[in-house]
């Protein structure tokens, strides 16, 4: 194995383990997803929340930043006392990683609506509930979903240290690369994981483009 190029190594791996990359790959994109799901919606009502009860922000949006510092791993380690070893820890601790990102963008996306635009939705007799969904969250939608963008990218790269405590994904085959001393097997994991991270990045970029509207783009 160590006389072969590291294309040769990865072509050879490919080849045995096509099987597993395809099972691996799915998993990380469940532990991605879920993680997304949870965040997105939290992340999102606390974003209004905040804009709603302007107090708040320094706690909300301070505390998520804190979580934002803690290393990866530490955070899962963190989070083994209280979910155990598996996906449950994996999808927490990508979940609180997610949160910041969209909550800040979600909260910014909103305070900066023109006040114009909602002075002449009030005028137009608009509850504040209607002000909110009909004029400020259509708004704010692509400030939003650059925020998901975001988070979810960073969740892809994340997701590959699951396999540190037992929960699947790409990552395995980078640590097991890492371990056996077998680069092809390290791009193994890391290749399908930058794909998948490029494929997010480019279809939450057309999302994101698509809910502008045409006269903000």
């Amino acid at each position: 194995m160590n006389n072969l190029t590291i294309w040769q190594q990865l072509i050879q791996q490919t080849q045995l383990r096509w099987r597993e990359v395809i099972e691996a790959t799915s998993i990380h994109i469940q532990l991605v997803f879920f993680s997304m799901i949870i965040a997105t919606i939290l992340a999102v009502a606390l974003g209004i929340l905040v804009t709603r009860v302007p107090a708040l922000k320094t706690l909300v949006l301070g505390g998520t930043g804190v979580l934002q510092t803690v290393p990866s791993l530490a955070l899962l380690g963190f989070m083994i006392p209280i979910f155990g070893i598996g996906v449950k820890t994996a999808i927490a601790a990508l979940f609180l990683y997610s949160l910041l990102p969209i909550m800040r963008n979600t909260y910014t996306g909103i305070k900066d609506v023109d006040s114009a635009t909602i002075e002449a939705a009030r005028g137009m007799g608009m509850t504040s509930m209607q002000i909110l969904f009909k004029v400020e969250l259509p708004l704010a939608i692509p400030v939003i979903m650059a925020g998901i963008r975001t988070a979810a990218v960073i969740n892809v790269g994340n997701a590959t240290l699951a396999a540190f405590i037992g929960a699947g994904g790409l990552g395995d085959f980078i640590f097991l690369g890492i371990t056996r001393g077998i680069d092809g097997l390290i791009l193994l994991g890391a290749i399908p994981a930058t794909l998948l991270a490029i494929l997010l990045e480019t279809f939450f970029s057309g999302v994101e483009r698509w809910t502008t509207p045409k006269g903000l783009r």
